[in-house]
């Protein structure tokens, strides 16, 4: 029983890890995008 709670664990550990480096690699992406794109107004 605990060894599948610990497996559980883990399992749900690394997907959060991925989820953040995932939003995190999409958030820079779309920043970048932004910074790039946007017309020059000066």
């Amino acid at each position: 029983m605990f060894k599948k709670l610990l497996i559980l664990a883990s399992i749900v550990g690394v997907a959060a890890v991925v989820a953040k480096k995932v939003k995190d690699s999409n958030d820079e992406r779309a920043l970048w995008h932004e910074a790039t794109t946007a017309p020059d107004l000066r």
